[in-house]
């Protein structure tokens, strides 16, 4: 690899890894956030799942804008709307300001992260190169996330505020290096064709509203629960009818033929969801039952950002070795693992009792993110990479924003009464909604065992990356 194509790399991580710590640095935060401003944990758990939902609900709209207006352009220009709209939020002094602001954040996330992917999907030639890059960039991801605990506990300590307003200071000094290192291209020929926004706004609404009638399942009418979900529904069967119909589609539904990029989309989905209403459960545990500080329960969560070290060293020997799908089945099973060891969670539970479930989830994860990344946009055409980097980190999101919510229904139907041994009913029984999904996340993995050897390794491919400089036509 040139300098020149590091280089790239070193500015998409940045990308990537700005998102993890944006997540993970806000998470350790909810409670201080709580308590300043008041928020009940339904209205916290939106602080978290209008990031959620934007960035799911563009992330297509996001992925065809790449593949349609250049993924330099929308990289970076969306990368200047995170930057805005983080500091909004560092500025919020009610909830609603506050989930707006996590909302259009979202949403810009939506449109710079595809486009960041599919630079490297289109820029590496497929096989050991673009595994490599993709598995460095998977493990930067990890690494954000992990440092974003430790920081995050940090900067909430002082002032959750500042857990805002970092990221605008990072994605600044990544918006100025990528705009001297990521190479110009022509504008991409889109022959007439425009966006879709009509599907875009069908599978938002769609999403919003399947995970907005999960978080009220417990304290909404049953009527009015369930005509929230034939409503998200019958706007997902219209987005379907929307992709079918028009002449540019946000997606196009023969990508579906790939059974293997259904598979990553589907497990991606489930190891979300379980992932983050696993955290979103332990460190409700900590901090609000145990009494943890930010900054205890940061580094009490650091040991999951062991992925962050073995996704790029460990997890590419195990691919070259076995292939993408049983290594995704083996993560997938250390996930189940981690969430059952965690279920018999007592009010005493001291941090080496925690400690197997969490170094097995960093484990895990290390094996199944970067490969369900490679699987989901293996095989597909240059014009659609964009695309299919967009439906899986839709399914991520989407996967996160169900998991969140289910999670807090769970605890809120639950917890009977008040006091300690309430609050822990609570989270013990919302523990089972990580097992269930990492469970289904394992049986849907099985038929990818059944091709050769789960698409193992890639051949070798074109000695050096495709990254020289093109004109460009603005």
């Amino acid at each position: 690899m040139s300098g020149r194509a590091w280089g790239v790399l070193f500015v998409l991580c940045g990308a990537i890894f700005l998102e993890g710590v944006d997540v993970a640095m806000l998470n350790v935060a909810l409670p201080s956030i709580r308590a300043d401003l008041g928020l009940s944990t339904g209205t916290l758990q939106w602080v978290m799942s209008a990031y959620v939902l934007g960035y799911g609900g563009f992330m297509l709209l996001g992925g065809r804008a790449a593949d349609l207006f250049g993924r330099r352009q929308m990289f970076l220009f969306w990368l200047t709307v995170f930057l805005l709209f983080s500091g909004l939020g560092g500025l919020a002094t009610e909830g609603w300001t506050l989930i707006l602001a996590r909302f259009v954040t979202g949403v810009a996330a939506a449109f710079m992260t595809p486009a960041g992917l599919s630079i490297i999907t289109t820029s590496f030639e497929e096989g050991p190169q673009r595994n490599k890059a993709l598995l460095v960039y998977s493990g930067t991801a990890a690494g954000g996330f992990s440092i974003g605990l430790v920081v995050g506990g940090l900067l909430a300590s002082a002032d959750w505020r500042w857990v805002f307003f970092a990221p605008v200071i990072l994605s600044f000094a990544i918006l100025l290096t990528g705009a001297a290192l990521i190479p110009k291209s022509p504008r991409p020929d889109r022959g007439g064709q425009g966006m879709d926004v009509a599907g875009a706004v069908s599978v938002t609404a769609a999403i919003l509203l399947l995970v907005l009638s999960v978080e009220r399942a417990t304290h909404a009418p049953a009527a009015q629960t369930a005509l929230t979900a034939a409503a998200s529904l019958l706007l997902f069967l219209a987005f379907a009818l929307i992709e079918r119909k028009t002449s540019a589609p946000l997606v196009r539904l023969g990508i579906f033929r790939s059974g293997s990029l259904v598979r990553a989309n589907l497990a991606g989905l489930l190891f979300a969801a379980g992932f983050f209403g696993f955290q979103f459960i332990i460190v409700l545990y900590l901090q609000e039952l145990r009494d943890w500080s930010t900054i205890q329960t940061s580094f009490a969560m650091i040991v999951i950002g062991i992925d962050a070290i073995l996704s790029p060293t460990l997890t590419p020997k195990l691919v070259d070795k076995f292939g993408n799908a049983r290594v995704i089945f083996g993560g997938l099973l250390l996930a189940v693992l981690s969430y059952a060891l965690m279920l018999p969670l007592g009010l005493d539970w001291t941090y080496l009792m925690m400690f197997p479930s969490l170094i097995v989830l960093g484990l895990s994860f290390s094996l199944a993110y970067g490969p369900l990344t490679i699987v989901a946009t293996e095989g597909i055409d240059e014009e659609e990479q964009g695309v299919a980097g967009g439906l899986l980190y839709t399914c991520f999101q989407f996967g996160a924003g169900l998991g969140l919510s289910s999670a807090t229904a769970a605890i809120d139907a639950a917890t009977d009464g008040t006091g300690p041994q309430a609050m822990l009913d609570g989270y013990r029984a919302a523990l089972v909604v990580p097992l269930v999904a990492a469970a289904i996340a394992v049986l849907v993995s099985v038929f990818g065992l059944r091709g050769r050897s789960g698409a193992a390794a890639a051949e070798p491919a074109a000695a050096g990356p495709v990254l020289e400089s093109a004109e460009t036509s603005r």
